[in-house]
C-alpha cells in the first residue's frame, strides 16, 4: 500500500478514537465540538495532534490531553501520541461540526 494512503487510513482511526473522547461539560466529542486543529502522522506513525480547549480555565485541561494521547496511542499502528495544547486560534462555537451545533441545539 501506498505511504499516503497508510497514512489517510491510520489519521482516519485517530479521527474515529478522537470522536469517543467527550468534553465533560457539553455532550459533544472534542473533534464535532472542532477543538481538533490538525491531526499530523509523522515518520515513524507518530501521531501529534494540535488542540484547544473550549477555555484556559477548562476544568480538563490536565486530564484530557493525557486521556487522548492514552486512547491514541492503544491504536493498533500508532508508536506515539502527543496532543499539544494551543490557543491560537481561541476556541469559538463557531468551529463546531453543523452535528454538534444540532446536538445543542444552536
Amino acid at each position: 500500500m501506498e505511504e499516503n494512503t497508510v497514512n489517510s487510513e491510520l489519521k482516519q482511526k485517530v479521527i474515529d478514537v478522537l470522536k469517543t473522547v467527550y468534553d465533560p461539560e457539553i455532550p459533544v466529542d472534542v473533534y464535532e465540538l472542532g477543538l481538533v486543529y490538525n491531526v499530523d502522522i509523522k515518520a515513524g506513525d507518530a501521531v501529534e495532534i494540535t488542540m484547544t480547549l473550549t477555555s484556559p480555565a477548562c476544568p480538563v485541561a490536565e486530564s484530557l490531553p493525557p486521556q487522548i494521547e492514552e486512547k491514541v496511542a492503544a491504536i493498533e499502528g500508532v508508536s506515539t501520541a502527543r496532543v499539544d495544547i494551543t490557543w491560537d486560534p481561541p476556541w469559538a462555537p463557531e468551529m463546531m461540526s453543523e452535528a454538534a451545533r444540532l446536538t445543542l441545539g444552536f
